[in-house]
């Protein structure tokens, strides 16, 4: 059940939201853990056995490593975390290890052609990262079964993220407080975070997938695509962020922040500490830091980096183009962190932007790459003469999105955000703001549920992951 359907906005949101806010205090919990299962049943039914599974795993090695000291500890900890990553490997990465030595030895094993679970990957490191958190007594291991799997499976970040420390909501699991302004805030979070997906990303979706199909490609039609995926990808990602920190306020849980208008950024060290905020942070706690991060020699601080974002590519799909990708940006990392600091302070705010702007297109086209022969068609179709720098074809869809993708642009930035806050800050703006917010968010869902009842494309990135 995607956020963007009407199922889930007109009948099952609802409805939980009822039975939510009529439950005595001490039910909530229980009434989001059924809605939650009964959310990820509905999308993958013979899966959520699976998601039962890393619960009580989950559960049971963290009772085991808080009364556990020395060897057992650790062993209770090693255990439980091979057991999560077992099962995220086995679903996600089987057919992909397959393939690879039929590629190299020339064997024709058969592939298992799994169907991917739905947000395995974000609800196995949530676990993983508890019992983590639990061995170095960061936290306390839950005692009730059922607050520990509320915390693993809640429906609002289940699918998509952000990825929620179990120190994020431990106090929330215990006590909430609930709040009409808490309420408004998710309400309008959550709206905005599904334009963000339907109007802006879908659309620009809709654009990528032209070109895909057509075959009157020219060089500006590639990096028309590359911008427009760059920008779906962005409006897709933060847009399911925003309807998760949204959903998550309406019921009393505050999510972390996911990203922070990241294409503003100067160089790639400023853009991945914007974006997807909360997986960067979990490499970094999980495996760069216990690796030695920074404070080791440099082959081994080489080695860190270049682990971290070999990971960090593989995490997000099994393909060796996101293991590409995630090295390009390792490359790109170590490149920033050689440069003297006097060097990079006279180079202008103005020039770095342009090289991020660059390097992340190239990043998301490589990213976005159908197996490496498909990325190597795309970057070849950006950088060389293999094809006409313009068509009548590409000007026609330059001129049909122009102005989307001017809205991307500036809804990339934090301009509307600013330009919201300077007028709200006045007495007569903050007058009109509270008559014309309510009724502009109103008018965004009306115009989002017209789409949806239209059967606009509406793709769901997060299948990949």
């Amino acid at each position: 059940m995607l956020f963007s359907s009407l199922t889930f906005l007109f009948v099952f949101l609802p409805i939980v939201m009822l039975g939510y806010y009529l439950m005595p205090a001490k039910a909530k919990n229980i009434w989001l853990l059924i809605s939650s299962l009964f959310f990820y049943f509905y999308g993958e039914p013979k899966y959520l056995i699976l998601m039962i599974a890393v619960i009580c795993v989950s559960y049971v090695f963290g009772l085991v490593t808080e009364k556990s000291s020395g060897k057992s500890r650790k062993a209770a900890l090693i255990a439980s975390v091979i057991i999560n990553l077992s099962a995220l490997i086995f679903f996600k990465y089987t057919d992909f290890f397959i393939r690879t030595v039929n590629s190299v030895f020339g064997s024709d094993i058969g592939l298992l052609s799994l169907a991917l679970p739905i947000g395995i990957s974000f609800f196995t490191f949530q676990a993983i990262s508890y019992n983590i958190d639990v061995y170095r007594g960061d936290v306390a291991a839950q005692k009730n079964p059922l607050n520990l799997a509320l915390y693993v499976s809640l429906f609002p970040q289940l699918v998509a993220g952000p990825i929620v420390r179990y120190s994020d909501v431990e106090r929330d699991l215990r006590e909430r407080t609930h709040t009409l302004e808490g309420f408004y805030y998710g309400v309008r979070r959550f709206i905005i975070g599904l334009a963000k997906k339907i109007l802006l990303a879908n659309t620009l979706g809709n654009l990528c997938e032209t070109f895909r199909e057509t075959d009157d490609k020219s060089t500006l039609f590639f990096w028309l695509y590359a911008v427009a995926y760059s920008l779906q990808v962005y409006f897709d990602f933060s847009g399911y962020s925003d309807m998760a920190i949204g959903l998550g306020s309406i019921f009393g849980f505050k999510f972390p922040e996911n990203f922070r208008h990241p294409y503003v950024s100067s160089s790639v060290t400023e853009f991945w500490r914007r974006w997807h905020i909360s997986l960067g942070s979990w490499f970094r706690d999980y495996v760069y830091i216990p690796m030695g991060g920074n404070r080791v020699k440099k082959p081994r601080f080489f080695l860190n980096i270049l682990t971290v974002w070999f990971l960090t590519g593989f995490w997000h799909g099994a393909d060796w183009t996101f293991i590409i990708w995630g090295l390009y940006f390792a490359a790109l990392l170590l490149i920033e962190k050689c440069i003297p600091q006097k060097i990079k302070e006279k180079v202008p705010s103005a020039v770095g932007h342009v090289y991020l702007i660059f390097a992340v297109l190239v990043g998301f086209v490589i990213f976005n790459g159908n197996g490496t022969s498909g990325m190597l068609y795309d970057l070849k179709g950006m950088f060389t003469s293999a094809y006409p720098a313009c068509t009548d074809t590409t000007l026609y869809y330059l001129r049909s999105y122009a102005v989307l993708f001017i809205a991307g642009i500036i809804g990339a930035t934090p301009a509307l955000k600013i330009a919201a806050e300077k007028i709200s800050a006045t007495k007569i703006g903050s007058k009109i703001f509270s008559v014309v917010e309510p009724i502009f968010i109103i008018a965004v869902l009306i115009t989002v549920t017209a789409y949806l009842i239209d059967g606009s494309y509406n793709p769901f990135l997060y299948f990949r992951f």
